[in-house]
């Protein structure tokens, strides 16, 4: 889910255009080519919803940038990441210019009149080139990728800007491999100095390796020395040109593996192991975020009793630097559905039903999000943080909905409600809870009238969300997000037949710290339920305030 998205930034630019008002289009048009300032940065946060970070894709424009980053930033995000650019093995064709899909990126890598792979040519004569790689991507870099005098070049040409490196382990080195790097902007750099301004940090993704040519869904690891080439120059590149900013978060692992039991000579904890150590090298301390998902289909996917296995793999690959486990929880995809303990045995909602069938959720699924986050925060070890990645789109688009069109396959929009329920099932077991993806997800709207999930979230974003309860003799202590002021509803079944509603006024409002997600927060209210049926112990509890209300079904012990 997380690839192919580089590409698009200025197509999703575009389509963002095509549905925001008229003023923000307006402020957004005016900073492409314009010669005025970007307007003044609005720091505010609005209204701050427990997602505290969002995939976002770097555009060239600073002013769109910013733009960007203050509207997360307005919904209580601090945290921007990025997908890291693909390294390609490339061929060229007899006078040395690039040939196939990228042939277009790289027409205008021309120096003194010679394509770039000629030039390189002849100023390395009686050296061999064993491949030549392109790397397409949207940040510009500095000097320090540039290890070899007279062979490593940035050029400037026809409006792009180039970079030809030699890979060889040495200068010296007789054979070497070509790296040729094409960009349009600086869109990483200008995220960072964005994000620098709103006081938010960024998580840069690293270089991605060519895929398996038979199982697309593995490394060639045959590419891994150009690979871990490459990202030591990166980041020798980010530590002298970053190293001194706090907006640099971290980086982010952006090759995707699900987190279950894997084999001894796994290809993909291969690629981690080894480009990780390049990390933990180059950048000290620097914590490199991963984003492995779950699949609690049966018959195709995977018990919740493989997670403790999938983590450890995982977070052995750290090579001594911190680490951040994002997982990506599976509702977007329908591999992990969210639903209560006592709804097991209902059946699967009807956006989740293409994917599965008409069944129920315990006929179709090993176990809940809940059930599958609980169980990696049972996993945590010391240098590891555990993330969760909230899904917020749909499987499928359904008749006049927006979503994501392209790369396939297609995925729709998903309804603040449903996400409320995804961030209510992470609970306190995870440090920080993050979404994928900003753009189009976020932005996106299936007409004018419409408005996106973003407009929902800074309409409605401190509505209660109602993530436990804990029972004491005396009462109930609520767990969750804006359960200030109003009143909690306790609904459940008498013994003997009926239904009663007790009402309290929540009490002892405090702030939960430590390792949880921002803005936990809980409330204690005055319960007992002698009279509870128990063949049915389930209490449903509502908490209304001001801003909505939120309902969760809970069992009394």
């Amino acid at each position: 889910m997380l690839q192919g998205f580089v590409r698009m930034a200025l197509a999703v630019t575009v389509v963002v255009l095509a549905v925001m008002p008229d003023t923000v289009v307006t402020a957004i048009a005016r900073s492409f080519g314009a010669a005025e300032a970007c307007p003044p940065r609005d720091t505010r946060v609005t209204t701050p919803y427990p997602i505290t970070g969002y995939w976002v894709i770097p555009r060239p424009d600073r002013c769109v940038t910013q733009r960007l980053v203050e509207a997360v930033h307005g919904v209580g995000g601090d945290t921007l990441i990025t997908f890291g650019a693909r390294i390609l093995p490339a061929e060229v064709d007899g006078v040395g210019r690039v040939t196939g899909e990228l042939a277009g990126d790289f027409a205008g890598c021309v120096e003194n009149g010679k394509p770039c792979y000629r030039a390189a040519l002849e100023a390395a004569p009686g050296r061999t080139v064993r491949q030549v790689y392109t790397y397409v991507t949207t940040e510009r870099f500095g000097d320090a990728v540039l290890r070899c005098p007279g062979l490593d070049r940035r050029i400037e040409s026809g409006g792009r800007t180039y970079y030809r490196l030699m890979l060889g382990g040495s200068c010296d080195s007789g054979g070497h491999d070509l790296l040729l790097i094409a960009t349009d902007g600086d869109g990483v750099g200008n995220l960072l100095a964005e994000a620098a301004a709103y006081g938010m940090r960024v998580f840069p993704g690293l270089p991605v390796p060519p895929k398996d040519a038979v199982k697309p869904w593995l490394p060639d690891l045959s590419h891994l020395p150009a690979l871990n080439e490459l990202t030591a120059r990166v980041l020798a590149d980010y530590r002298q040109r970053y190293g001194s900013s706090p907006a640099l978060g971290g980086l982010y692992q952006s090759f995707e593996l699900a987190m279950r039991d894997r084999a001894d000579d796994d290809p993909i904890i291969a690629l981690y192991a080894a480009q990780h150590q390049v990390v933990a090298a180059t950048m000290p301390g620097t914590t490199i975020m991963v984003s492995p998902f779950w699949d609690a289909r049966r018959g195709r996917g995977f018990p919740v009793e493989q997670v403790g296995k999938g983590f450890a793999d995982i977070a052995a690959t750290r090579a001594g630097a911190p680490m951040a486990i994002a997982v990506q929880d599976g509702r977007g995809v329908g591999k992990v559905p969210v639903y209560g303990a006592d709804e097991v045995d209902a059946p699967v909602g009807p956006r989740l039903a293409p994917m599965v069938g008409e069944v129920t959720h315990r006929q179709a699924y090993h176990g809940s999000t809940r059930d599958y986050v609980a169980e990696a925060a049972r996993q945590v070890e010391p240098g590891v943080e555990l993330w969760v990645n909230v899904e917020v789109f749909e499987p499928t688009q359904v008749a006049g909905e927006c979503g994501r069109a392209n790369p396939f396959p297609l995925r729709g929009r998903a309804a603040k409600p449903r996400v409320d329920e995804q961030v209510a099932a992470v609970g306190r077991n995870a440090t920080k809870i993050i979404a994928y993806g900003w753009d189009p997800f976020l932005t996106c709207r299936s007409d004018l009238a419409t408005p996106s999930l973003s407009d929902d979230l800074a309409a409605s974003g401190r509505q209660p969300i109602v993530a436990d309860a804990r029972w004491t003799d005396a009462g109930v202590t609520v767990e969750g997000y804006h359960l200030g002021g109003g009143e909690l509803r306790f609904t459940y079944r008498q013994r003997g037949g009926g239904t009663r509603t007790v009402t309290a006024a929540p009490q002892r409002h405090t702030a939960v710290t430590g390792a949880v997600p921002a803005g936990l927060e809980t409330a204690w209210a005055p319960f007992a339920a002698p009279d509870l049926d128990p063949e049915r112990p389930w209490v449903s509890i509502t908490l209304q305030n001001a801003t909505g209300a939120y309902a969760f079904d809970a069992a009394r012990p």
